[in-house]
């Protein structure tokens, strides 16, 4: 199947020397949710700009559902909706005016009952008379998302789109999302929330300083750089960790009290069985166990360091 969006050496350098892509090449499938992490200034805002016409890039190619971006400007962002960082909108028109214009911008005709059903679904229509100067800053974000939904897009960017706003209007956002993929909407987000990209999204890619350094399955990722944490809560408290359990690095904690083995999937069939048997083989016994998995977020501090040269 053809991807949606194909981004292929794509590349900026400003005039300043500032290289902010550096040969980034990504393909996005129809219907995925695809969550692009990275630290501040690591390049997710420029390429989500390059993809949208709003910055020209040094090098490479975009096209957006086969249509060159560059050539025919024109008929591939009428394919893209966008929401950007910033809240910038005219703060003395109403909701349902600055929506409709939206549409309008994009050359497509009017249709109120598509407008009241993204004004409906973003719980804005008790709003939509309403000046946008006189929204609270979570209401604002919603009227973003409705206008980069109102010319029906088949791609929609989320640059950070839940920063500032509070949990509940979170997790109303991350339904929204998911209505979205099954009508078919392709969905690409950056976030500093990387639950958000643990609760969403099907593939994640992590970018720093430019470079595009990892694209996987999300449960694959997870799967293959996560880490298990095992915690035994001991019968009997320990002073020291008997030499013959030396070979497994346990860490001893809570005052003698517990047992940690932190272990990759490798060793989820191999380490841990084989730990449990020695223990019992010397008499050293457990009330409880548990294990933790690593989270999206530990993965991704993970890479960044090893993507900087850190350790």
């Amino acid at each position: 199947m053809q991807p949606v969006l194909s981004i292929a050496s794509l590349s900026k350098t400003y005039a300043s020397g500032l290289t902010a892509l550096n040969d980034v090449s990504l393909d996005i499938r129809k219907g995925e949710i695809f969550a692009l992490l990275g630290p501040n200034g690591a390049g997710k805002t420029t390429l989500i700009s390059i993809v949208c016409g709003i910055v020209t890039p040094t090098g490479g190619t975009v096209l957006v559902d086969g249509v060159d971006a560059a050539r025919d400007f024109r008929m591939a962002r009428t394919r893209i909706g966008l929401v950007p960082q910033e809240l910038h909108t005219d703060s003395f028109e109403t909701v349902w005016a600055t929506v409709t214009f939206s549409r309008g911008l994009f050359g497509k005709p009017p249709s109120p009952a598509h407008v009241e059903k993204v004004l409906k679904d973003l719980s804005l229509w008790d709003k939509r008379k309403s000046k946008i100067q006189e929204l609270s800053g979570g209401m604002k974000r919603r009227v973003m998302i409705a206008k980069a939904l109102s010319h029906e897009p088949d791609i929609l960017f989320l640059d950070e789109p839940t920063a500032g706003v509070d949990v509940e209007l979170r997790r109303d956002m991350w339904a929204l999302v998911h209505r979205l993929r099954e009508g078919g909407v392709t969905i690409i987000l950056t976030t500093h929330y990387i639950e958000e990209a643990e609760e969403m999204a099907d593939r994640v890619g992590v970018i720093s300083k430019g470079e595009l350094i990892l694209v996987e399955e999300k449960t694959a990722l997870m799967k293959k750089l996560g880490r298990k944490t095992l915690t035994l809560n001991l019968a009997d408290a320990m002073e020291t960790i008997p030499a013959e359990l030396g070979e497994w690095a346990l860490t001893l904690k809570a005052d003698g009290n517990e047992l940690e083995y932190e272990f990759d999937a490798n060793a989820e069939r191999t380490g841990v069985p084989s730990l449990l048997k020695r223990m019992s083989d010397i008499g050293v016994g457990f009330k409880d166990l548990n294990t933790r998995q690593s989270s999206l977020e530990e993965i991704f501090v993970n890479l960044v360091h090893k993507g900087r040269g850190e350790g």
